[in-house]
């Protein structure tokens, strides 16, 4: 019987090659934002998500075995995003690790990146650190997860073999900066998928990182120059002591016609020397590994394509949202009960002679400018979705708020109660939309940063 594998991140690179392989092996549920309009396999099954709904997650993994985790938050998924790239990630994994629990899923495959040897944790750069921040994260509730730890992925449509392969293309001459002599170990799409597949369901490896790579070990310069050969390309490349991290990512950028928000994380995580240790190798299965130059080969031959897509709906959305996530400390090792409750006090505290908070019948709480009888921003507690480690508040009324049915608040414990997430999402406000930026959003990051020096200041 076919075992059914949930693919977040399905639109993706890994992901799309994976429904493209392995779709007659298992029963494919492809996890979408957006409502599908016409499928080009109707073997596989799309499901509309809303990966920062716990909710929605959780509907959307119903009846599946697996689940392959495939999601990096590089884009913004609304017209302002106030909050790292790192603290989304961590997001995001909670509540798939919280759905994939609920739903009693057997395993959660998660596909991140090869981790620096015997460095200080605070000197891995952002990228790699937050990687191993969503390993960690997917199996703090519970679900077994294999997680597989690779370098730079060859194959058609990769978007750092096409950064690569821009760069060779583009300059007959190549002045590569100290962080190019890094050693790596890259792998082919092939045998990423083969690994991926040997591994689901495969109980031997559920709560194991592996790492994965070919044999070779290649500086990044190196790369470049077999590349060269490979497209027939005469190149004089060599490498140069200085270019600063900064000045690289503009240089890749432009000559790689890579997104900059693409490159900024990877360019920092090149500085680090990422092969593969013995101890976390796989060797789990025998494999023929694919050499560099022929990855190369395989992927110039599909000409940077993807397999197919299903069309989508295009959905009218809301003009004007607004996504904050603030990542807290936790020194206090306070539940998100006690740091909804304390900020419900905190706020009108800080901004005294200026706000004060007040709750209805109803119970909903209302954060008022003194000598307003009307509300800025009004609260609706959910308790049937809110719990000790976690409090949800739908955003219900405000004169700061334009829409009123959708939009919330939540407080939530992550990496078991190390962190503590505050969170704003699909707020719609009513200001026009330059004044708001200018001015509420700026405040409403001032007011967090505040509350964190707070809950940093004051210790048990």
């Amino acid at each position: 019987m076919k075992k059914t594998v949930a693919i977040a991140g399905a639109g993706g690179y890994i992901g799309r090659w994976f429904i493209h392989t392995f779709k007659s092996k298992y029963n494919i549920v492809a996890l979408s934002r957006n409502e599908v309009k016409s499928n080009p396999y109707p073997e596989v099954e799309w499901r509309q998500v809303e990966l920062y709904s716990i909710t929605s997650t959780i509907n959307a993994l119903k009846g599946v075995d697996y689940a392959i985790y495939l999601i990096h938050s590089m884009s913004a998924s609304t017209r302002l995003n106030q909050g790292s790239f790192e603290d989304t990630d961590l997001l995001l994994a909670d509540n798939f690790a919280r759905a994939s629990a609920a739903n009693g899923i057997e395993q959660i495959l998660y596909l991140g990146g090869i981790l620096p040897k015997e460095e200080d944790e605070s000197s891995i750069s952002p990228h790699l650190k937050s990687r191993f921040e969503v390993e960690r994260t997917l199996a703090s509730k519970g679900t077994p997860v294999t997680a597989l730890r690779a370098g730079i992925i060859v194959g058609p449509g990769g978007s750092s073999f096409e950064m690569i392969r821009n760069l060779v293309n583009k300059l007959p001459a190549l002045m590569c900066p100290k962080w190019t002599l890094s050693q790596t170990q890259a792998i082919s799409l092939r045998d990423t998928l083969n690994i991926m597949d040997h591994c689901l369901g495969n109980a031997e490896l559920y709560n194991r990182p592996i790492e994965i790579g070919a044999p070779e070990i290649l500086t990044y310069k190196a790369m470049m120059e077999k590349t060269a050969a490979v497209m027939g390309k005469k190149r004089v490349i060599f490498s140069v002591p200085f270019f600063s991290i900064g000045f690289s990512k503009l240089w890749v950028s432009y000559f790689g016609k890579t997104p900059q928000k693409l490159v900024s994380p990877l360019v920092e995580s090149l500085k680090h020397t990422l092969t593969i240790s013995d101890e976390l190798a796989f060797k789990s299965k025998d494999l023929d590994y694919l050499t560099y130059e022929e990855s190369v080969k395989i992927a110039l031959e599909g000409g940077g394509t993807f397999p197919k897509l299903p069309k989508f709906k295009v959905e009218k959305r809301v003009a004007n949202t607004v996504r904050s996530i603030q990542r807290l400390p936790n020194t206090r090792h306070q539940s998100a009960l006690w740091v909804a409750n304390r900020y419900k006090v905190w706020l009108p505290t800080f901004f005294r002679l200026l706000i004060y908070a007040k709750e209805n019948e109803l119970d909903d709480l209302g954060f008022y400018l003194i000598g307003i009888s009307r509300p800025m921003l009004q609260l609706t507690w959910i308790p049937d979705r809110s719990d000790v480690k976690r409090q949800l508040f739908y955003i219900t009324g405000g004169w700061l708020v334009k829409r009123f049915d959708y939009g919330w608040l939540e407080f939530r414990e992550v990496l078991g109660g190390k962190y503590m997430i505050s969170a704003i999402h699909e707020f719609v406000p009513r200001l026009p939309w330059f004044i708001y930026i200018l001015t509420q959003a700026k405040l409403h990051l001032w007011v967090m940063n505040n509350f964190r020096k707070y809950l940093e200041k004051y210790r048990e």
